[in-house]
């Protein structure tokens, strides 16, 4: 079956997008009025920066009470660009009237110049209106906050009370939040004197004091003393690396706060290394929902350069919300994640981020809110979660050089200790089954948005687990041990762990041991690349990647150019994300997509083929240009035939300047090279730009509207999104 197979197509599109599957000429989304859809659906939008001196950025706070709410909390996580924000500079909110909003800043990672790149912010709203929409702007001209943070015990003197419990076999197994947090070990997440977060763990006890081997709980508790309510983010892990006997439990699961059942849900089937979250209030809940600025998002370059034209088809928004219900988003589900991800095909989870993701950021809607931080919550079903117990905190390569998910046990011999470093088998037969198949080469991006924006540890720790995994799922021969190298797996396994592993070395905070971890693994791999390619005279010259599994079709001669492009968007963020060495990577990247769209010797409408011959036989070199490389991939009929022509469109069943790959779908092989053109024409120069133009000149499109998740664009060359220099 072909890797867009129909079924595929379903799970990953909305009926709307399907049926305008073969859009001809501009995108249908060119065509409308955005500012009429955004008017429809929030009112009039208002800048929020507008007439406020040293403003930022800013959030919408979208009321969804139907009474009016007073001192009302808020929590969010907030980017910002390189030097926005300097010390000893200190961060204001401003409403529109342009009344000051005390802000606490729990300040999480700084960029090299030392100013703030992301941060917890905190704010109390002094009221909010039924249905009002208020804006509140960040600006530099405010002044530090008086007061402490609050200490454990303030809030435990207002009676407050939190327990989750498993029965298991008849058995109760517990976790008491209120004597956690009366304990020694608690640690701060958010510290302030508007919001002080406590972070505390434990493993499941039960009756008789006993620490259950495998199950523990994690709450961190966010006291507001000014609102007089605390939010309690509670899970429940099964996710220790090294204890014995890993397996599945099944149990009735419980929590509750202020004495209270809070949720409750029966036969719960925990998976092996998986871990479920639940999200409560100890008092009122704020009714509301945020909306960032996706400009600045976009600016600050902490997200790709997606087409902010797209209007996010209220169909797709309504279908979005249709299929986000059910078992499917309950813990242990899997949402709108493809359960198996090895699943060949187009995919709604697949690129820098998933399509719901792409429509969240385009639309800021609470529909594709919900899925975006939902998927983020769900990412922990998948058995991929190793925890040390030493530390606490994800398993690192540092510490276990010798770990892996792939080979003989004799592999995981480190040598410097004299001790294995094999995780332990499962209890028993089919002790560890489970509907979910993890795969680096068709990882979705689930966890990096939800922190980003919401700012909470857990979805910290999720971007933690899958980049670790990424690092140490391999053999450790292939992988160089310590270093986690990339360069055994698929091209498109490469892409996405370099994504996953450069978002974590980029958001991660300063001072976190992971930090240096991920930084360097980074590292490791970017040297390697570009010591391989970028800095190597006898590399190639087409700017592809042929290690690992790359050149597998025709006999080991072809390769597959969308996993290349794969690859080529993948270095291209993490090169925005401010890491030189990715920078030096694409710079030699992206001769390849520019080559397939603009050298004389081949022809752009076959430029995101399935597959490309580069090498005339196995132990043949490669070919030394594109030219080449098309000769070889195309009979000499079809070379006869004038690129672009009436001709060539008739032989291909094709319309004239439709290229080929499924060009009118937006998970086609041209959407997916759209992201590594974009690239290209921010780094490529004239070269970038002509590869950028003529793609922008081919007659078939895909409508963006209902999966916008390859829909970047140039930054610098933005004007050209139509077509015109």
């Amino acid at each position: 079956m072909h890797p867009l197979s129909l079924p595929l197509l379903f799970l990953a599109l909305s009926t709307s997008a399907l049926a305008q599957d073969n859009t001809v000429g501009l995108p249908v989304t060119g065509q409308l009025d955005a500012k009429r859809v955004i008017v429809a659906r929030y009112g009039e939008p208002v800048k929020l920066t507008q007439s406020i001196k040293g403003g930022l950025t800013g959030v919408f706070v979208d009321s969804t009470g139907s009474e009016a709410q007073r001192r009302l909390p808020i929590s969010f996580g907030q980017v910002f660009a390189p030097g926005d924000v300097r010390q000893p500079e200190k961060l204001v909110g401003k409403l529109a009237d342009g009344t000051s909003v005390p802000l606490q800043v729990d300040v999480k990672a700084r960029h090299a110049d030392g100013s703030l790149r992301h941060a917890v912010l905190s704010a109390i709203v002094p009221v909010l209106a039924a249905k009002q929409s208020l804006t509140l702007a960040l600006a530099t001209d405010g002044q530090a906050l008086a007061g402490k943070p609050a200490a454990p015990s303030a809030l435990l003197g207002q009676g407050f009370r939190a327990t989750v419990s498993a029965t298991i076999d008849g058995q109760l197994w517990t976790a008491s939040a209120e004597r956690l947090l009366a304990g020694k070990n608690v640690e701060t997440w958010l510290a302030g004197p508007l919001a002080t977060e406590w972070l505390v763990a434990a493993p499941l006890t039960n009756a008789q004091g006993v620490a259950h081997p495998h199950l523990a709980a994690r709450f961190a508790v966010r006291w507001y003393p000014q609102a007089k309510r605390a939010r309690v983010d509670v899970s429940v892990d099964n996710d220790w690396a090294f204890e014995p006997g890993p397996r599945n439990f099944r149990y009735d699961a419980r929590i509750e706060v202020g004495g209270r059942e809070a949720y409750a849900r029966k036969d719960l089937n925990h998976l092996h290394h998986a871990r479920w979250r639940k999200v409560l209030w100890w008092g009122e809940a704020p009714a509301l929902t945020l909306r960032h600025d996706t400009a600045y998002l976009i600016a600050a370059r902490a997200l790709p350069n997606y087409d902010q034209n797209i209007v996010v088809a209220e169909a797709a928004l309504a279908d979005l919300q249709a299929r986000w219900q059910g078992d499917a988003v309950e813990p242990m589900g899997a949402g709108l994640t493809v359960p198996y991800m090895p699943t060949t095909g187009g995919r709604a989870d697949i690129g820098l981020l998933p399509a719901w993701s792409a429509m969240y950021l385009l639309s800021m809607d609470k529909r594709a809110l919900a899925a975006t931080m939902g998927s983020g919550d769900l990412a922990g079903s998948w058995p991929i979660h190793y925890r040390d117990r030493r530390s606490g905190r994800p398993v690192s390569l540092v510490d276990y050089p010798y770990m892996t998910l792939l080979g003989r046990p004799g592999d995981t011999l480190n040598p410097a200790t004299a001790k294995y470093e094999a995780f332990p088998g499962c209890a028993a037969d089919k002790a560890c089954d489970s509907p979910y198949a993890p795969d680096v080469p068709h990882q979705p991006n689930l966890a990096y948005l939800p922190y980003l924006l919401g700012g909470d540890h857990y979805h910290l720790e999720e971007l933690q687990f899958w980049a670790s995994y990424d690092a140490f799922s391999s053999n450790p021969g292939y992988r160089d041990n310590v270093k986690g190298l990339l360069k055994s797996d698929q091209v498109r396994g490469q892409a996405w762990a370099l994504r996953t592993i450069g978002e974590a070395a980029y958001i991660t905070p300063d001072d976190d041991r992971l930090k240096a971890y991920f930084t360097s693994v980074l590292k490791h791999n970017l040297d390697w690349y570009n010591a391989t390619y970028t800095d190597n005279p006898a590399a190639n010259k087409l700017g592809a990647i042929i290690n690992g599994y790359a050149l597998v079709y025709e006999n080991d001669t072809g390769l597959a150019p969308w996993q290349d492009d794969f690859f080529t968007q993948a270095v291209g963020h993490v090169a925005e994300l401010g890491f030189k060495e990715a920078q030096r990577l694409l710079a030699w990247k992206v001769r390849f997509p520019v080559a397939r769209m603009v050298d004389p010797g081949a022809c752009w409408i076959e430029g995101a083929a399935y597959q490309i011959k580069l090498r005339p036989s196995r132990e043949a070199p490669l070919f030394a240009g594109m030219a080449q490389a098309y000769e070889a991939s195309h009979a000499p009929a079809f070379r006869a035939l004038r690129c672009g022509s009436e001709a060539m469109a008739r032989e291909l069943k094709l319309q004239t300047g439709e290229m080929t790959g499924y060009a009118s779908s937006p998970i086609g092989y041209p959407s997916n090279m759209q992201p590594a053109l974009a690239y290209a024409a921010d780094v490529a120069g004239k070269p970038g730009r002509a590869a950028w133009h003529r793609f922008m000149q081919r007659t078939v499109m895909p409508d963006y509207s209902g999966a916008p998740q390859f829909a970047i664009v140039p930054r610098e060359a933005a004007d050209d999104r139509a077509g015109k220099k």
